[in-house]
């Protein structure tokens, strides 16, 4: 017996200072996990689960931009990948593109959030470092050089370890998995052309730009 077709390759991640990679099962995220952003939000801050499909994932440095939205928006945020039992073997960087119009029409409907979230290379990660992820520290981003997001990891409602014992009740996390932690207040638009540069201190630097055409 053999299959009717071949799958792609999952997205990998780089490990950084090694040859090693990531590479990535599934990708769930939390939202409101900062209290400043979910009050920029007009949303209590209760922390919430979505998930991105893997092949939101890229470590590209150079992306189409997304079709079908007028207000693109960047939330930085550390991302945590998991390894056997769900363990934490590593961290990085990573940003959860949003297409805020579609979102917001969504949220209207009380519809799912799918396609303003999870759409393709809607999550470019940097590469990863390995050990624990850091409790505190700078955790920002900057559009053509002007900051625009900035907080510090200490803000987080839920810390690593009481996300995945809350996510851990509903989904069974094990290698490949990664968690994307939530971003502090600062959210705003993006546009083709854009160049994006997102930090958190003591991981590696994200850095990537959009081309000037949106994708077809």
């Amino acid at each position: 017996m053999s299959d009717i077709i071949t799958l792609p390759a999952p997205p990998r991640l780089a490990i950084d200072g090694q040859d090693d990679t990531f590479p990535v099962a599934r990708v769930f995220c939390i939202g409101r996990n900062y209290a400043d952003h979910a009050k920029e939000m007009g949303a209590a801050a209760e922390p919430l689960f979505f998930c991105k499909h893997a092949d939101a994932v890229t470590p590209l440095n150079r992306l189409p931009f997304p079709p079908e939205t007028e207000d693109l928006h960047h939330e930085v945020e550390m991302v945590l990948a998991l390894g056997e039992g769900g363990a934490i073997v590593a961290s990085g960087v990573g940003v959860d593109l949003t297409r805020r119009d579609l979102q917001a029409k969504l949220k209207a409907k009380s519809a799912p959030w799918e396609i303003a979230k999870a759409f393709h290379q809607s999550a470019p990660t940097g590469p990863l470092r390995l050990g624990p992820p850091p409790t505190a520290g700078a955790i920002t981003l900057s559009v053509n050089g002007e900051p625009r997001q900035s907080g510090d990891l200490s803000q987080m409602i839920l810390d690593p370890q009481a996300m995945l014992a809350e996510l851990s009740r509903y989904f069974v996390l094990g290698p490949g998995d990664l968690v994307f932690t939530g971003t502090p207040a600062g959210v705003g638009p993006l546009h083709p052309g854009d160049r994006v540069e997102a930090r958190v201190e003591g991981l590696p630097t994200l850095s990537f730009e959009f081309q000037a055409e949106t994708a077809s």
